[in-house]
């Protein structure tokens, strides 16, 4: 048993010392980490909640018995506070905490402003470009048939600046009646800029206006016999018309909002986001916040809220499932971070209630299949144990592989796998360093592996944590430089295993090392499918790894290899002399010519070229 006697003495300490303001209030262990964040609007007042109620949640008991220390930052009002422990949270993630991780941005679609020609496109990240964007989209699927869609309709151009200011003739996308190929001037700046209009009507729901402009042109190029002209416009109206009768079957008289719901279910809990804005709904998300298992489903839903917009914008509404704590509160933050009004409503009736209980089934759903193949994922690592006599348990699988080309290009590669699936945020790529290995598979491997848990063994907060199991593509050679390797550093406990393929490289055929023995499975067997597709994953990584940075040094021109050359002295001696292999056949005084370039850099250049 724990004893959390100690947290609570440390909190009786501090409280005299706290003056009654609100702000956040840190949990800090014997590391110096960050157990927990909470938020407060009269901080004495809260920290003594933690000694004066006498049947504390276990998880709270515990949180007390790991705290050594605790921070204190005193904020203006209580919603300043409630932003910073948002901030806090899903920076430092603390493990009492609700955490929600979501370390994505979501996809937006952007149309230049202020351009002759604007362009539309999709982005993600800082809105640091001048222009209009609309979303967020769920997923960027749902951001490209929306551009499709209106490249169908609006004919706006998608090529980069560059492509569009080098093309002499038009593209494809004109010959199929997607763009209006204002590259080589086939529309004229003020029709563009009528196309750029409508489509961000379109996209901000006001589509009757734009169908009745369409028709009147139309009207007017039949009356002036231009017949290729009408066509066009036919086309476009049809499209116009196929996009508002597919929208209408799920109409909504929601035009600016976000729906969410959250489900929970043995300890386990799914919260979905459905988008829609000008009355269309552009996609749906699911989120699998880590909880205690005993936590209120109104209170992760709380933390989810606010954990979600921290990086976000919020719409004007947002329609949940549940009631929740602090709403008052969340608002009116949220109408401070965002500068306008923001409502949160629990869903009653009408559209907002059938929408609500979609989101909240598509929560159940998709908490279903998440704990199916959580436990699938256990039942595996538990049999692997058994299999091969592991002394602990397993819950997380490292595999390596490395791929290059006679040496050249060379790339070691790490892939995760977890209760949960792949860890798609735990890959990582190596680029080969060391210059006496080249073509030396054995080296690779063992610089991959230093590299790796060299900086594990140094991270004394253990940020990096270590995995359960290490599994190698290669045989009983690769083993051996692999447990060497792992012995050096000290990491004794952490097994390996090696899988060899088998003769003629057959699937099914694949042998394992691990330790003195070998080891084979039936070709029916569910572990061999299991261990294939860990291996296969990460041989698909590292080749695609492998291949772009093949590909990247293919693009590289001479001047790259050359030191003190950036990017515009790069594209002036371009531009002065047409290609690289002309730039290296210049003489000394035809260099010092370019403006631009000074005497030292034409003599780096020169020298580089001829010694």
């Amino acid at each position: 048993m724990f004893s959390f006697n100690k947290g609570q003495d440390l909190i009786r300490k501090k409280i005299p010392l706290i003056s009654k303001n609100p702000g956040v209030y840190r949990m800090l262990g014997k590391k110096n980490e960050i157990l927990y964040v909470g938020k407060a609007k009269n901080l004495p007042s809260r920290l003594k909640n933690y000694i004066s109620e006498k049947n504390l949640p276990i998880r709270t008991e515990r949180m007390l018995s790991q705290t050594k220390n605790i921070e204190i930052t005193t904020t203006s009002n209580e919603s300043e506070a409630l932003l910073l422990e948002a901030n806090l949270i899903k920076k430092h993630k603390p493990k009492f905490n609700i955490l929600l991780r979501d370390d994505k941005s979501f996809p937006y679609i952007f149309i230049g402003k202020n351009e002759k020609w604007p362009q539309l496109t999709k982005h993600r990240g800082k809105k640091t470009r001048d222009g209009y964007y609309f979303g967020p989209f769920a997923s960027a699927g749902s951001a490209n048939w929306t551009i499709k869609t209106l490249q169908k309709i609006f004919l706006l151009r998608i090529c980069d600046d560059s492509t569009f200011k080098n093309r002499q003739r038009p593209c494809i996308l004109y010959q199929i009646k997607r763009c209006s190929a204002p590259c080589v001037g086939y529309v004229d700046p003020n029709s563009y800029k009528r196309l750029v209009d409508n489509s961000i009507e379109f996209i901000s729901g006001k589509t009757r206006n734009i169908q009745k402009d369409l028709s009147k042109q139309m009207g007017i190029a039949s009356k002036e016999l231009d017949y290729e002209k009408a066509a066009v416009l036919r086309d476009r109206i049809k499209a116009l018309t196929q996009i508002q009768s597919s929208q209408n079957i799920n109409a909504t008289n929601l035009s600016e909002a976000d729906v969410i719901a959250a489900y929970k279910e043995s300890g386990k809990s799914c919260v979905q986001v459905f988008f829609f804005r000008s009355k269309q709904n552009w996609g749906n998300q699911s989120f699998f916040p880590k909880h205690d298992p005993d936590e209120d489903l109104s209170k992760i839903l709380s933390s989810f809220i606010m954990q979600f917009y921290e990086n976000k914008n919020a719409p004007k509404l947002i329609v949940i499932n549940k009631e929740i704590n602090d709403k008052k509160l969340i608002e009116k933050t949220l109408e401070i971070k965002e500068n306008k009004p923001v409502s949160i409503k629990i869903a009653k009736k009408g559209n907002e209630l059938k929408v609500s209980t979609m989101a909240e089934k598509n929560a159940k759903e998709a908490l279903t299949r998440k704990v199916y193949e959580t436990e699938s994922n256990r039942n595996l690592f538990e049999q692997l144990s058994n299999k091969f006599c592991l002394k602990s348990n397993i819950s997380l699988i490292e595999v390596y592989d490395n791929s290059h080309i006679q040496g050249s290009n060379s790339v070691g590669a790490l892939i995760a796998f977890g209760n949960e699936g792949f860890i798609k945020k735990r890959y990582r790529k190596f680029n080969i360093k060391s210059q006496n290995i080249k073509n030396d598979d054995y080296g690779m491997l063992k610089e991959v592996l230093f590299r790796r848990f060299s900086k594990a063994v140094k991270d004394i907060k253990n940020t990096l944590s270590l995995p359960d199991l290490i599994l190698i593509d290669g045989g009983k050679g690769q083993y051996s430089v692999a447990r060497k390797a792992i012995n050096e550093l000290g990491l004794y406990d952490i097994p390996i295993i090696a899988i060899a393929k088998g003769k003629f490289r057959n699937s099914g055929n694949e042998t394992f090392f691990f330790e003195n023995k070998t080891f084979k499975f039936n070709k029916n067997d569910p572990m061999l499918f299991f261990l294939q597709r860990l291996r296969d994953e990460a041989h698909r990584f590292a080749v695609s790894v492998h291949r772009d940075k093949r590909i990247k040094g293919m693009k590289k021109s001479l001047l790259d290899q050359i030191g003190g050359i950036g990017k515009i002295r790069k594209k002036t001696l371009l531009n002065h002399f047409g290609s690289a292999r002309a730039v290296e056949s210049a003489s000394l005084d035809e260099l010092r010519s370019v403006d631009g370039i000074k005497q030292s850099v034409a003599k780096t250049i020169h020298n580089f070229f001829h010694n």
